[in-house]
C-alpha cells in the first residue's frame, strides 16, 4: 500500500507564536537597555547571563527566572517591577507652544546667554532637556561648558566660531554639531549677530 505523497514530505516546523506578555517584557527590557546606552554584550556580561539568552528575552522568546529577571534589573539599575509597567499605555509628551518657554537660570549658565526650557521629559533612565539659547547684547564668547551627558546643538541665526576639545568649527544657521559634553566645549568667537541655537542635553539618571 502506497502512502500519498501529501504524507511522504517532511512537514515543515512551525515556529511557536510569541506571548504578547513575554513580548511586552522584552520590549520593555530592550528599552532600558538603549536608554542606559549599553549594548547586549554589554548588559549581559554585567548580569553574568549569555548575550544568545538576553537576546531571546528581549525578543519573547523565552520565560527568564525571576533570578535572571533580577540580575538584569540590576544591571539596569532598576527595579524588578519597572519591567511590568505598560509603558505602550503611557503618553509623556511636552508641548510648548511658541514663545511660551520658561525662561530659567541653568546651573553653570553664563552671564546674557539666555536659556528658554522647551520642555523636560524622563524616559527609563534618560533625561531630556530642549533648551532655546539667545546671546545677549552683552554676552561674551565662553568655552568651558563641561558637563556630563550627551548634547545636540542647532545654530538657528547668527554665525560663530564653536570650540570643542582642541578642534574648532566655524557655524552658519542649519549646523548642527552632537558631541559627549564631558570634554570642554562652548562658542569661541562670535562672528554674527544675533545669535541663537537650539539646544537638547541628554544625561543619564544616577
Amino acid at each position: 500500500m502506497r502512502l500519498p505523497a501529501s504524507l511522504l514530505r517532511p512537514r515543515a516546523r512551525v515556529a511557536p507564536a510569541k506571548s504578547e506578555p513575554l513580548s511586552r517584557l522584552g520590549e520593555q527590557i530592550k528599552a532600558l537597555r538603549i536608554a542606559a546606552g549599553k549594548t547586549g554584550g554589554e548588559l549581559a556580561a554585567q548580569c553574568g547571563v549569555s548575550s544568545s539568552l538576553l537576546s531571546r528575552v528581549e525578543r519573547g522568546l523565552v520565560s527568564p527566572s525571576v533570578e535572571t529577571l533580577s540580575r538584569i534589573a540590576e544591571g539596569l539599575d532598576v527595579s524588578l517591577s519597572r519591567f511590568f509597567s505598560d509603558q505602550r499605555s503611557r503618553s509623556d509628551l511636552s508641548l510648548v507652544r511658541a514663545g511660551h518657554g520658561i525662561v530659567v537660570d541653568r546651573i553653570g549658565a553664563v552671564e546674557h546667554y539666555r536659556y528658554e526650557l522647551l520642555g523636560h521629559l524622563l524616559s527609563g533612565n534618560l533625561f531630556v532637556e530642549p533648551y532655546l539659547v539667545r546671546l545677549l547684547p552683552d554676552a561674551k564668547p565662553y568655552v568651558g561648558f563641561q558637563h556630563p551627558g550627551m548634547k545636540f546643538l542647532h545654530l538657528t541665526s547668527g554665525r560663530v566660531r564653536y570650540r570643542y576639545g582642541t578642534k574648532a568649527m566655524d557655524l552658519k544657521p542649519g549646523d548642527s554639531l552632537l558631541f559627549e559634553a564631558s570634554a570642554l566645549h562652548g562658542i569661541e568667537q562670535v562672528q554674527e549677530v544675533p545669535v541663537s541655537y537650539l539646544v537638547i542635553v541628554y544625561t543619564m539618571r544616577e
